[in-house]
């Protein structure tokens, strides 16, 4: 049931913001009000939506017709002209509420390099990239949506709290797939 202060997460897959402006995720960089340019969307239950995503492309070698390597690059962005915030409903603690979707995507984007650092050069790469970050993207959308769920969307301090340390904790676990 969709209540006035209802929160909600898109997605933005890169090639439907590929124009619109970004920035990466960083570690001392955290989101801000000032970041929320869309134009807020009055039919909108949400009091804000946060716009961040997994880019993700990749490059092949070949030789003698058959591939050799490849390179892939995965980044957290976040797409400030697609994100919005009710000004009189929001708060700080919204402010961190959103800020843990943005590190949520960056967790994801780790996972996705080191699922990337495993992989091996076959025949089959195309469909193994493809699929790993059609993986990245899965389990980020879920694990985006329990975060809503078991949050209530901000409101229940004690999950907030537990979940900031649980993120903050993977986002430790994998540390050197931090991009440099």
């Amino acid at each position: 049931m969709a209540s006035k202060y209802a929160l909600l997460f898109a997605f933005m897959l890169f090639f439907g913001v590929q124009q619109e402006t970004a920035f990466t995720w960083q570690p001392d960089r955290n989101l801000t009000w000032a970041d929320y340019q869309a134009v807020v969307d009055p039919n909108s239950d949400a009091v804000a939506l946060t716009a961040a995503g997994i880019t993700f492309s990749y490059s092949l070698k070949e030789a003698d017709r058959r591939f050799v390597s490849f390179v892939a690059t995965a980044e957290a962005n976040f797409y400030p002209e697609s994100s919005w915030y009710k000004k009189d409903k929001c708060n700080e603690t919204v402010l961190a509420h959103e800020q843990l979707h943005f590190d949520i995507a960056e967790l994801h984007v780790r996972m996705l390099r080191a699922a990337l650092n495993d992989l091996e050069t076959t025949q089959a790469i195309k469909s193994d990239l493809r699929r790993v970050h059609r993986n990245a993207n899965r389990d980020m959308a879920k694990m985006q949506n329990t975060y809503d769920l078991e949050t209530n969307n901000s409101r229940d301090v004690e999950q907030q709290e537990q979940w900031a340390s649980l993120v903050k904790n993977e986002l430790e676990k994998y540390q050197q797939f931090e991009s440099k």
